[in-house]
C-alpha cells in the first residue's frame, strides 16, 4: 500500500504534528491495521479506502483504534487531494465519529468536525493530586480541560504520567489558557502512551465551543505550545465546528505487507 507520513497543522516539515496515512486499494482488517500502526509508531496512523463518493476513514494509535482525529484527517485530505484524487477540492470521510466534510482553500484544509461542548466539573483532591497543581476550572468531555491563568502556566506544566494515569476516566489531559498572541492556546497529554502531542485537532472539538462560551467570539486562532508546535484557525457553529490548518510532506513510500502477515 502506499504510505505517507504528513505534518499536519504546519506549512513546514518537522512542526505541527506527524501522521501517517495508508492508503488502501480495499479494505484491510482492523487487526493488520494496528499492527502497521504500532510498526509505524506514530501518534496516528490513518487508514483510508474509496467508498463510492466517499472515503472510509480509520484512525489508529500505536495501541488502540480512536474514534476522531484532526491531525490524521488533515493529513489524509492533503494526500488525496495531492496524489490520489488532484482534481477535487472537497471530502467527505465516513467516520466513527460520523461523516467529516475537508475542503482544501488554497494552502489550507477546513475541516468541520463535530461540536462537542464539555461539561464543568468539581475539583477533586485526586485530580488535583494528578496534576500537581490548582486549576481554575475543570471541564469534562472525551478528554479532561483544564482551564489555567495564563499562557505561562500553561507553558511551565510538568506532567507526572504515572500519576496521570489514574484520572482513566478521560483519553488525554488538555491544559488551556488564553494566549498572549493567540486566542487561546492548550497543551495536550496522552498518560495511556505517556506522551505530549504535538497538535491535537480533536480536542478543539471541545475547546472551541468552551472558549466560545467564555468570550462571546465565534472565530478563533489557536496555538498549540508543544515542542514542534502548531497553529489552527478555528470557528464555532451549532452543531459543528470548523477547525483549519496547512500541512506538508514528509515522506512518500510503500508499505510491503506479506499474505501470511
Amino acid at each position: 500500500m502506499d504510505y505517507y507520513v504528513v505534518d499536519a497543522f504546519t506549512s513546514e516539515i518537522f512542526c505541527g504534528n506527524p501522521a501517517g496515512v495508508c492508503v488502501l486499494e480495499n479494505e484491510i482488517p482492523a487487526e493488520l491495521m494496528q499492527k502497521i500502526a504500532f510498526e509505524n509508531n506514530l501518534s496516528e496512523t490513518a487508514f483510508v479506502c474509496k467508498k463510492g463518493e466517499r472515503y472510509k476513514l480509520r484512525w489508529f494509535t500505536p495501541g488502540f483504534e480512536i474514534d476522531l482525529c484532526g491531525h490524521a484527517t488533515l493529513a489524509t485530505a492533503y494526500v488525496i487531494t495531492t496524489f490520489v484524487e488532484p482534481e477535487i477540492t472537497q471530502i467527505e470521510f465516513e467516520t466513527m465519529s460520523g461523516v467529516l466534510k475537508v475542503e482544501k482553500k488554497e494552502k489550507v484544509y477546513e475541516m468541520t468536525f463535530p461540536n462537542r461542548p464539555p461539561k464543568r466539573i468539581e475539583t477533586t483532591e485526586k485530580i488535583v493530586d494528578a496534576l500537581g497543581l490548582e486549576p481554575l476550572e475543570l471541564h469534562s468531555e472525551r478528554d479532561l480541560y483544564v482551564i489555567m491563568k495564563t499562557e505561562q502556566e500553561v507553558k511551565a506544566f510538568t506532567p507526572d504520567y504515572d500519576k496521570l494515569k489514574n484520572l482513566h476516566n478521560w483519553l488525554g489531559i488538555v491544559i488551556t489558557a488564553p494566549g498572549t498572541d493567540a486566542d487561546f492556546v492548550s497543551r495536550y497529554f496522552c498518560p495511556e502512551l505517556r506522551l505530549e502531542d504535538p497538535v491535537t485537532g480533536s480536542s478543539h472539538s471541545s475547546l472551541i465551543p468552551m472558549w466560545q462560551e467564555k468570550t462571546g467570539k465565534s472565530k478563533f486562532q489557536a496555538k498549540q505550545l508543544s515542542q514542534r508546535g502548531g497553529v489552527l484557525y478555528c470557528e464555532a457553529g451549532k452543531n459543528e465546528v470548523k477547525i483549519s490548518g496547512e500541512a506538508a510532506l514528509y515522506l512518500k513510500g510503500s508499505i510491503a505487507i506479506s499474505e501470511k502477515w
